[in-house]
């Protein structure tokens, strides 16, 4: 984590150094921009992600019909669940390898962001004062909440009890946690977010539903 969390801190420095040299030092900006950079980059991992999610959100009813139906007898809905999952053509550990692969790298840019020793005096942006500490007037927490729900809103087909919890769960706690978290960690997260957004709009405007070929 030290070494890509240097990397990371490198391109924080080399995006600054450029808003420098255009006139208009900032780091917000830099921050920004290399949360861009982070996001294109894993791009392909993210679209194998989000497809793979929703295949199975997809087929989600008959996996469901097969566990009543065949309730109290485990080998059965193994079986009846793995012919499902060859029927769509969808590999249920599809969406786990993109996320292991992206894991190191969101590691290294919170660790880098959380520790980076900003050479402006105070790091503002916009109307955070120092992005080295919490937003006072907590307008990135919300943001962080709102758009980590949208994100989840996105790509969540069936609306289970599980799901629903999840969705205000998840939202609330990275709420919660923002409030302590340095501003520019935060701005990254709110980024990434909005990001995110965009890209899974990008992949679902024209096809709402994961092809067989997108979900192996």
């Amino acid at each position: 984590m030290d070494f890509l969390s240097s990397i990371m801190q490198t391109v924080l420095t080399f995006f600054y150094n450029m808003t420098v040299s255009l006139g208009f030092a900032n780091y917000g900006i830099a921050i920004i921009l290399l949360t861009i950079v982070i996001k294109a980059l894993l791009y392909p991992l993210t679209v194998k992600q989000v497809k793979s999610m929703k295949a199975m959100q997809d087929i989600q009813p008959k996996m469901k019909e097969i566990q009543e139906k065949y309730k109290g007898n485990p080998e059965k809905i193994n079986k009846e669940l793995g012919n499902i999952y060859k029927e769509a053509g969808v590999n249920p550990l599809a969406g786990c390898l993109p996320l292991i692969v992206q894991m190191p790298f969101l590691i290294a840019i919170f660790f880098a962001i959380r520790d980076y020793q900003y050479a402006q005096q105070p790091p503002s942006f916009l109307w955070l004062t120092d992005l080295s500490h919490p937003d006072p007037t907590y307008i990135l927490p919300v943001l962080s909440a709102l758009t980590t729900y949208i994100q989840q809103k996105q790509t969540t087909t069936e609306m289970t009890q599980q799901n629903k919890m999840m969705m205000i769960f998840m939202p609330l706690f990275i709420g919660y946690i923002s409030l302590t978290f340095p501003g520019g960690l935060v701005l990254y997260w709110v980024v990434s977010n909005l990001f995110q957004i965009a890209q899974q709009w990008y992949m679902y405007r024209n096809n709402p539903s994961v092809t067989r070929e997108e979900a192996k």
